[in-house]
């Protein structure tokens, strides 16, 4: 599938490997059971290392090794999962992770822009989206009303910006 990452197109770098295959010279994608089963292998070889959680899978069961990945990658069995949803803002808020956050599976055009906003910020897209079609998605919430991991101002502290009301002609009484 083509990866968005940035807002392009880019070759994916890393290779996702069955959890019996030996691993390659480059990066390297592995399921949590793997990860966990030959962990100091994978931290101790001299490439990039990440982990493809599946919706079930918690990324607090990577512990503090969440911070020697190079990227997470989020599974969406089907579009009405949205647990994805958490474990990406958890990655970025609770746990602090900075590296790629990677939406991978069965959603929709309409989610896109929900997904960036908890930071997810790649994305295996099917054949048929366009550059234009995905910055369209990502631009069609103007205002947003809840606070995420984009730390974009919710519109209560827009509104909560003016610190006055204007005041009134003198003699004049609001409503």
């Amino acid at each position: 599938m083509p990866l968005i990452r940035d807002g392009i197109f880019v070759e994916d770098n890393f290779a996702t490997i069955a959890d019996g295959e030996p691993f390659p010279a480059n990066g390297t994608i592995v399921s949590l059971a793997r990860f966990h089963k030959d962990r100091e292998a994978l931290l101790a070889r001299n490439a990039p290392v990440g982990v493809r959680l599946k919706s079930e899978e918690s990324p607090e069961a990577l512990g503090e090794d969440v911070h020697r990945l190079s990227v997470v990658v989020l599974e969406f069995p089907k579009f009405r999962d949205g647990r994805a949803f958490s474990w990406a803002r958890i990655l970025r808020t609770r746990l602090g992770f900075t590296g790629e956050i990677r939406a991978a599976g069965h959603f929709l055009y309409d989610q896109l822009a929900f997904m960036h906003r908890v930071g997810i910020d790649a994305f295996e897209v099917p054949e048929n989206i366009t550059l234009p079609e995905f910055h369209r998605a990502l631009g069609e919430m103007t205002d947003v009303y809840q606070p995420s991991a984009d730390r974009r101002k919710t519109i209560r502290q827009l509104r909560a910006g003016f610190e006055t009301l204007p005041s009134l002609p003198s003699g004049e009484r609001a409503g």
